[in-house]
């Protein structure tokens, strides 16, 4: 009897969510109080039921020593309650925003109506415990992705970037659909809670569910769309960055026991996760639109947890897909106060004079640091090669920190009082600059506070990830000594990073011509987004780039 209120409970919150949907199709207006107040209430419930998901699931796990309750439609996990959780919230804070974001809007009550469907269509695949049930809701994120992306019909670009946002999504459809119907063939059950439990290597099957994925988060070379989204309402790139595009790296850790004795898949993921994550992120370098960076960010973030779900440390994905999505969203929904903020502020600016011997110093310091951390929380990373890889991209971004203190001890520079003054100032290798003194009028010591706060880092690298993995115990796979062959592309990547990273300390050849181009095809994507349009529009009765008149428009 509980657990059928369970389940009632579970399916009840994205039910919430569609009714509310079905009444903005009445309330379409400005000002739509009751549909507001109906999406504030849906909400709510939302988060009570996570809150409720929660209890029973700790309760289970207390009494009967079971991490996974099996509902029927409905899997409570460490995972599917972890991914429940943060959507309420990230729906909830959303529909609020949206709520005066768009107030006086023609369209303000169609506007939530949809935001609902999208809410909807989440919160059900997070939760689903059958693979008919689980595809549904996959497709359902992706329509009603597609009715918020054409929120605005009339803007151009919006609409190309929604049509190849739509032709991705439906090949992915196609391989996920494949790739159920194989298990459903072999196994012969369609119960996720079943298939899951079930110890063996699958790799067709895991290459179409790997493949599908990437195509979900927007992975080179089908990373375009994600970059030209960005004419859409604020709410709508909060939800698509920081919970709809979360989808792939979430199908990967649902089925994550299929990935532990598969080669193909997991080579898969290393590779074309490990390339985007590395390419995106210096990309997003070279952008002047900061939209544009986000956007090239987010393909980063899912590329790298695609990356780590290759070399088979699961929980460090889902740890990253948590801290992700909320800094995403406060990115996206707090862009415009923080723009203001910067702009009102003084600019730290470190002088990097491009010194090797500083950069060989840091990555060695950061290495150091990794190290003894782990040595001193009783964690020997050395035990598993995974986590080592994963560990030396954390050594490089307390490399970054160890190169800014530094940097000639880390000078702020003041603010002028034009935005091209502010260039000029900040690209002048010797810019005045005023000591680094605290509110008492003391100097403080950069480098012992850059070494504390990389501390404190790697500390929370190994605490947060040991204690996710006793989190989702029952529901991710354990640590597991990849094989040998995906250990090398996992360094293979990881050296590639690290190159880029040594470039972007040093600077090297920073204003070589050789330099300016590489700088420009990054700039550009490598042209992969541009053929994308011509694909996209080969296939058009009538190509959206072009006016009937036959110029741009």
């Amino acid at each position: 009897m509980t657990a059928r209120l369970i389940t009632c409970l579970a399916l009840l919150a994205p039910l919430s969510l569609v009714g509310v949907a079905l009444l903005a199709s009445r309330e379409r207006g400005r000002n739509p109080t009751r549909l507001e107040r109906a999406l504030g209430a849906a909400t709510a419930l939302g988060l009570a039921v996570s809150f409720v998901e929660v209890a029973w699931l700790v309760l289970g796990h207390l009494t009967s020593g079971g991490a996974v309750q099996k509902l029927g439609l409905i899997r409570l996990d460490g995972l599917s309650v972890t991914m429940a959780a943060m959507v309420s919230l990230l729906v909830a804070v959303v529909g609020r925003y949206s709520a005066t974001y768009l107030d006086g809007d023609q369209r303000h009550g169609e506007f939530l109506g949809r935001l609902a469907a999208a809410g909807a269509a989440v919160e059900l695949l997070v939760v689903s415990n059958h693979l008919l049930l689980f595809w549904i809701a996959w497709v359902a994120t992706s329509l009603c992705l597609h009715r918020l992306l054409l929120f605005h019909p009339e803007r151009p670009r919006a609409v190309v970037a929604a049509r190849k946002k739509f032709i991705v999504a439906r090949i992915g459809d196609l391989l996920l659909a494949a790739a159920f119907v194989l298990i459903w063939r072999r196994l012969g059950t369609a119960d996720m809670s079943e298939l899951l439990s079930r110890s063996g290597s699958e790799e067709l099957v895991g290459v179409l569910i790997a493949c599908a994925a990437l195509l979900k988060s927007a992975q080179f070379p089908t990373h375009g769309w994600l970059l030209e989204v960005m004419e859409t309402p604020t709410p709508v790139s909060a939800l698509l960055h920081a919970g709809i595009l979360n989808a792939g790296p979430f199908l990967v850790l649902r089925f994550a026991p299929l990935f532990v004795e598969s080669r193909a898949p997991a080579a898969i993921l290393v590779v074309a996760g490990g390339f985007t994550a590395v390419f995106a992120s210096s990309a997003m370098l070279t952008q002047p639109s900061v939209k544009v960076a986000l956007g090239y960010s987010s393909a980063a973030h899912m590329g790298f947890m695609l990356f780590v779900c290759g070399l088979g440390v699961f929980p460090a994905a889902a740890l990253h897909l948590v801290a992700h999505s909320f800094y995403k969203a406060h990115a996206f929904l707090s862009a415009g106060s923080t723009v203001e903020a910067t702009l009102a502020a003084r600019i730290r600016a470190p002088e990097r004079r491009g010194s090797p011997r500083r950069a060989a110093v840091s990555f060695l310091v950061a290495g150091a640091t990794y190290v003894g951390v782990a040595h001193v929380l009783g964690m020997s990373p050395w035990e598993n090669p995974s986590l080592v890889v994963v560990g030396a991209v954390v050594v490089m971004g307390l490399a970054q920190l160890f190169a800014t203190g530094l940097a000639d001890g880390g000078r702020l520079v003041p603010l002028p009082s034009s935005t091209s003054e502010a260039r000029r100032r900040l690209r002048q290798r010797g810019a005045p600059a005023t000591n680094w003194r605290n509110r008492r009028g003391t100097i403080d010591s950069v480098p012992l506070r850059v070494a504390a706060l990389a501390a404190f880092v790697a500390l929370a690298f190994f605490g947060l990830e040991e204690l996710t993995r006793r989190a989702l115990a029952g529901a991710l796979p354990p640590l597991v000594d990849p094989p040998p062959s995906i250990l090398m592309l996992g360094v293979s990547v990881v050296m590639v990073w690290g190159l880029a990273a040594w470039m972007q300390m040093v600077g090297l050849g920073g204003s070589s011509p050789r330099m300016a181009r590489l700088r420009v095809h990054l700039r550009h994507g490598f042209y992969a987004n541009a053929l994308f349009d011509r694909i996209v529009g080969s296939i058009q009765a009538n190509p959206p780039f072009t006016s009937h008149r036959g110029t741009r428009s």
